[in-house]
């Protein structure tokens, strides 16, 4: 019995069905429902919000359409009807929206119209392939990743399922190779957008909108489809440093429109303009010769700014920092933050500019002066500075005084301060004169050195006898040398003016100038008579005896008669 004969091995010829097309059938039984997309569907307008309009189209989750998708002026209301066409998904599950109409193509003939036409399509995305996506436009059709949309792997996935609008640029039925671009439409719809929002902001407009990005200038901020820049300058009237430290990605915020620049296709806005400017109240807070408190926002060569208030600032000047010593740079005395107290010297409401002193809240030291020198005191500090003419002291903290030259010495001629002077030296000298307007000290140090006319005032009173030569004779009065350096004034009285001749002294007129005043020293020291007698007129070139009838220490004035 011959072994039957065994089933027919040769496989079916449906099985022979290339993998193409099993994979192209099992795309299209999970391409989009039918109705869900591809067509116009009418919306009703369920809810208004501040950015997007929220929209009923039949479906389990609602839609959502920009408010940027509207004409300018264009009134929307809960309850109206609007054509609209779905364009995907977002992350919350609803559908985006699109008031641009979409084709669906059927066949062939209304791909080859479309890509004709460069009109929209719409399509479902099947998978992610080498180079990009697979897509189901009633055919199977290549999105190259470039032309996707998605900025990386993780997002191509992520339209895998979706419902996505595109346009083809590339058909060839022959070959039935279609590549489509979902990119082109997105940018076109956002410079539509864009064009709009343009044509509707005005300079002026309060405007509110969302920070998308910070940079160290400043901070852009979408304003409904259009970005505009919010400079660091303009974000508040008190000094920012960096954007970042008072905004953050994704805030909202409120501005106003400065400026539009339509060529370059820009717009400035700022958030301090819509607050009151603070120099408006600067008047009627601030006043000369207030004491204020701010903390120190700049430093500069020149100074220090010093900000009072939120957009209020002062400058401190170099020459306003210190009573005591002249600063050569503001970084020397102040630092940034430090906070300060200081004066206003000067209000300037045009220019809006604030005058402050430093030294001035510490107090002036001049004011003092009168109460607590006198002419004739001594003095005691460390020498600031030397020119060529004298040398400057600092009597106390703020108050310096001038030592000229011609001051320093009795004894020899300077010729210039350093030869007897350093910055820094402590010396004491004798206050000659005050000149509290001026703001200067005159001081003397040879004043401090003792003189023979000094020790002779040291030595006598009133009524002492002592010997002297008579110089010159002019009316009453008569000039008597009482030594080297020592002059005092004799006032001749009318009996010894009434005397007869002059009677040969024991020492000439012509004796030498020396050796009278070791004579005259010899006798002030013995009280040894002169050798003249009281009969004697007095006359020029006399050596007599004389009684002394003043002695001012103060002025250092001596006045004699004969004795």
């Amino acid at each position: 019995m011959s072994n039957p004969t065994p089933p027919d091995s040769q496989a079916n010829p449906e099985s022979t069905e290339s993998f193409d097309k099993i994979l192209s059938q099992f795309e299209q039984s999970h391409s989009r429902k039918a109705g869900e997309g591809g067509k116009q569907l009418e919306g009703t307008v369920i809810k208004v919000a501040a950015d997007s309009v929220l929209v009923d189209i039949g479906f389990k989750s609602e839609g959502i359409l920009p408010l940027s998708a509207f004409q300018p002026g264009e009134n929307v209301q809960p309850g109206d009807k609007l054509p609209v066409s779905v364009k995907g998904r977002d992350p919350e599950g609803y559908y985006e929206l699109t008031r641009f109409r979409t084709e669906q193509p059927k066949d062939w003939s209304a791909l080859e119209h479309a890509f004709a036409e460069k009109a929209a399509i719409v399509g479902t995305v099947t998978g992610v392939i080498k180079g990009g996506l697979s897509v189901d436009v009633g055919v199977r059709a290549f999105m190259p990743a470039s032309r996707s949309g998605a900025r990386d792997a993780a997002e191509m996935e992520k339209l895998v399922g979706q419902e996505i609008r595109c346009r083809i640029i590339k058909l060839d039925v022959t070959d039935e190779d279609i590549v489509v671009d979902r990119r082109v439409l997105a940018e076109e719809e956002e410079r539509t957008l864009k064009d709009r929002r343009y044509s509707e902001v005005r300079e002026g407009d309060t405007v509110r909108g969302t920070v998308r990005s910070l940079a160290s200038y400043g901070a852009f901020v979408d304003i409904g489809g259009v970005d505009a820049l919010l400079h660091v300058s303009d974000i508040s009237w008190s000094r920012v440093n960096q954007p970042s430290d008072v905004l953050t990605a994704g805030q909202e915020v409120e501005a106003k429109v400065l400026k539009i620049d339509s060529d370059k296709r820009r717009i400035s806005i700022g958030m301090k303009q819509l607050l009151p400017h603070p120099w408006d109240a600067v008047a009627a807070k601030y006043t000369p010769g207030q004491r204020v408190r701010g903390t120190v926002t700049r430093v500069l060569e020149f100074g220090a700014f010093v900000e009072l208030e939120p957009g209020i600032e002062g400058l401190i000047h170099v020459s306003e920092m210190s009573w005591a010593k002249k600063i050569r740079i503001a970084s020397d005395v102040v630092k940034p933050g430090e906070v300060v107290e200081a004066v206003i010297l000067g209000i300037n409401p045009t220019e809006r500019r604030i005058a402050l002193g430093l030294k001035q809240a510490l107090g002036d030291p001049w004011a003092d002066v009168v109460r607590k020198f006198s002419v004739g005191s001594v003095v005691e500090g460390p020498v600031t500075n030397l020119t060529k003419f004298g040398a400057f002291v600092q009597v106390t903290e703020g108050v310096e005084g001038m030592i000229h030259i011609s001051d320093m010495s009795a004894e020899k001629r300077i010729n210039h301060p350093s030869d007897m002077l350093r910055v820094g030296q402590v010396v004491k000298a004798q206050l000659l004169a005050i000149d509290p307007e001026k703001r200067q000290l005159r001081l003397g140090m040879k004043q401090l050195v003792p003189t023979g006319l000094d020790e002779f005032i040291a030595e006598h009173k009133m009524g002492d006898i002592i010997t002297g030569r008579m110089m010159d004779q002019s009316g009453s009065e008569s000039r008597v040398e009482l030594g080297e350096g020592v002059r005092a004034v004799c006032r001749a009285t009318a009996a010894s003016r009434a005397q007869g001749e002059e009677k040969p002294t024991a020492l000439s007129p012509a004796a030498d100038l020396a050796s009278l005043s070791s004579m005259l020293k010899e006798r002030w020291k013995s009280g040894a008579p002169a050798g003249t007698s009281k009969t004697e007129p007095v006359r020029a070139g006399q050596v007599r005896s004389f009684r002394i009838t003043r002695l001012d220490v103060a002025s250092k004035t001596i006045e004699v008669e004969p004795a």
